[in-house]
């Protein structure tokens, strides 16, 4: 009596497992400071709508608003100041900036605030792009905080000042 109940319960909850593993994937990212340090981390979530990011980041500019965006090229060289993540992600070739007719990036997302102490912890939905899927796929690219506030127009970075720290996306 109890076996047909049991397979009955294994199978919706394998249907389940099943049905999360193929709406969403994860990846992580270590964030290296200017100082080629450790100074955070990163974990990502993709869904069909976009990629939840959550972050903590130390060492940063304390007591203020800074720029977060995804970066195009999956390289953190410090002692370069992570210049070798190249621009924002922008596969459509977009205007920088969420006040711009003709943007945003792909990777453009909103600034963040780090507290007094230097630390910075959110989570930032980004529905503009997909963790593994098409042109808007971000596995293999870099996040960034910069050491501004992005000012949503000015192209093409929004004037956001030195790149802070830099994660590999993986």
């Amino acid at each position: 009596m109890f076996r047909p109940l049991l397979a009955c319960v294994s199978a919706v909850a394998l249907a389940a497992t099943a049905a999360v593993a193929q709406d969403t994937t994860t990846a992580t990212a270590t964030f290296i400071s200017k100082a080629g340090k450790e100074s955070g981390t990163a974990k990502l979530t993709g869904t069909e709508k976009g990629v939840l990011i959550e972050i903590e980041v130390n060492g940063l500019p304390a007591g203020q608003w800074v720029a977060f965006h995804v970066h195009e090229t999956g390289s953190c060289e410090h002692a370069g100041g992570h210049m070798s993540a190249g621009g924002h992600f922008n596969p459509a070739k977009a205007a920088h900036g969420f006040n711009d007719a003709k943007g945003p990036h792909a990777g453009d997302m909103p600034n963040q605030y780090v507290a007094a102490d230097g630390s910075l912890k959110a989570q930032v939905f980004n529905s503009f792009v997909r963790l593994d899927k098409g042109d808007t796929a971000i596995r293999g690219k870099a996040l960034m905080i910069h050491g501004k506030a992005d000012d949503y127009k000015t192209q093409p970075t929004g004037d956001a000042g030195d790149r802070q720290a830099c994660g590999v996306i993986k």
